[in-house]
């Protein structure tokens, strides 16, 4: 029997190394004893030895299980590098083994994995830190935290993202991190009673959590989900809880009493648009013109192929002539195309309509549409952020882009980024290693790649936008070409594979 002595809780570096070693001689699972160099060690195990340098094989594992792994050895389970390493040797002669969710063992890794993530979130969401004020030095900042499991290291560094201009220490039992304003540290652990009951600060955020607090939206059982009581004892607004609870019916009462008189400017756009695109949905059949589209947009407001739709504010569909030479396809619909049901008008779409008049394209004589029609976003406070849409909601809007095409039947479709890539070729790809090339498409036949507008305003500085605007440009006066014929050098064509 070996034993395996790790430096720390959550050494996964150490473990790594160790398990790629005994895993790469061959030795089985059940000839190793794990621990760390905190814990007791066992008695019935042997010196530890170095592991056999005869032949060695080599390991593949999935990213999924690193990933997972580097988690799971945070978990307070005192078997957990053990199970990872049986894990590991399992992996070896069943490559597709986390696939099975149903097997034993790969529950466990999931179960463990979320309730070390759960740990991690509440750890960002809790954790409330007291200012201490020492003369002749700088403000600095406590707070104490209980994790679940061993989590302290592992989390860190998000307090360091946010509170990088603050000199904090988190004090937990086990260990404690420490940030001077340049670098991060580790310690032994403490008490409680190092971190101040309360500070000024403290009544600051009561008031406005009695501000915020919405009686209207009380539920107190998802409320203790989210916040478990054990928590309540570090957390300031904790003592207001019960109080408010006990007040909401007469609070939710004072305000159906007063309703608020003006509708923000937001809120009425969106129930105006929204009334439209009902108006729009429920009309009676019309003359087609010569194209279906009408009718097609018409089918799309209904469209419940994914659950995007339960989020959006409405379907934004294509947009332009039906007999157009170029049809433009991009990823989704951003926030103000959200609002306002129409493609390609926001930030993105400015930029997008001035390099169309550089290039000397008419947007009037194309096509505009999206790979996806409705917008994912995240909600983040009263802002909703931007979310790449997955393959499996590209693919399930993928029924009406292919109409659209079937209609417009255009010269050339110019993909914009990867997600239109993908429901245009049925492939993923780099959009740089493809980018200026013409793909070969049995949906729209020649399509030619360049970037969404979106990656040049999220370079982070003002040369690198100039200079990839130009490109842009340059890739629609290429593209505009080509649809006219006026282009006679051969086309580059690019390869998904």
């Amino acid at each position: 029997m070996r034993e395996v002595v790790l430096r720390a809780p959550d050494d996964y570096e150490g473990w790594r190394d160790a398990a790629r070693a005994l895993a790469e001689a061959g030795v089985p699972a059940e000839a190793v004893v794990w621990r760390a160099a905190a814990d007791a060690p066992d008695l019935f195990v042997s010196p530890p030895e170095e592991a056999p340098s005869g032949d060695r094989r080599a390991l593949r594992v999935p990213r999924r299980f690193v990933d997972l792994a580097e988690l799971v050895a945070c978990h307070r389970d005192p078997e957990r590098f053990a199970f990872l390493y049986r894990l590991l040797c399992r992996l070896q002669d069943e490559p597709r083994l986390l696939d099975i969710t149903t097997d034993e063992d790969v529950f466990r890794i999931e179960m463990m994995a979320k309730s070390v993530r759960r740990d991690r979130h509440k750890m960002t969401a809790f954790v409330r830190f007291k200012e201490v004020l020492v003369e002749g030095a700088e403000p600095a900042y406590l707070a104490w935290f209980e994790p679940e499991h061993h989590i302290l290291a592992l989390t860190a560094p998000f307090f360091v993202e946010r509170f990088k201009a603050m000199l904090w220490t988190i004090v937990t039992p086990e260990a404690r991190a420490s940030w001077d304003g340049s670098a991060l540290h580790f310690g032994p652990g403490g008490s409680r009673d190092e971190v101040p009951a309360e500070d000024a600060t403290e009544e600051h955020w009561r008031t406005y959590y009695v501000n915020i607090f919405n009686p209207a939206r009380l539920k107190v059982d998802a409320m203790k989900r989210e916040m478990p009581v054990k928590y309540w004892k570090n957390l300031p607004e904790a003592q207001l809880i019960a109080p408010l609870v006990r007040s909401a019916g007469t609070s939710e009462a004072r305000m159906v009493a007063t309703p608020q008189k003006t509708v923000p400017k937001r809120a009425a756009a969106i129930v105006a648009r929204a009334d439209e695109a009902r108006a729009e949905r429920d009309a009676p059949p019309t003359a087609m013109g010569n194209n279906g589209l009408e009718a097609l947009k018409r089918e799309a407001l209904a469209c419940t192929r994914c659950d995007l739709h339960q989020f959006a504010t409405q379907t934004v569909f294509g947009e332009g002539l039906s007999t157009a030479d170029l049809v433009f396809v991009g990823e989704q619909p951003g926030d103000k195309e959200d609002l306002a049901g129409k493609p390609f008008i926001g930030p993105a779409g400015a930029l997008f309509d001035r390099a169309l008049g550089e290039a000397g394209i008419d947007r009037t004589r194309a096509y505009v549409t999206n790979a996806v029609k409705h917008f994912k976003f995240e909600p983040r406070g009263k802002r909703r952020i931007h979310k790449k849409p997955g393959v499996g909601e590209i693919n399930a809007c993928h029924h009406w882009l292919e109409e659209e095409l079937k209609i417009l039947r255009p010269r050339l479709t110019i993909a914009l980024g990867a997600s239109a890539i993908r429901s245009l070729t049925g492939q993923s790809a780099s959009v740089l290693s493809v980018r200026g090339t013409v793909l070969s498409s049995a949906l729209a036949g020649p399509v030619f790649v360049t970037v969404h507008p979106s990656f040049i305003l999220r370079l982070p500085d003002e040369a690198s936008q100039t200079t990839e605007f130009g490109r842009f440009v340059a890739d629609l006066r290429h593209a505009k070409a080509r649809a006219a014929g006026e282009d006679s050098t051969p086309a580059a064509t690019g390869t998904l594979l």
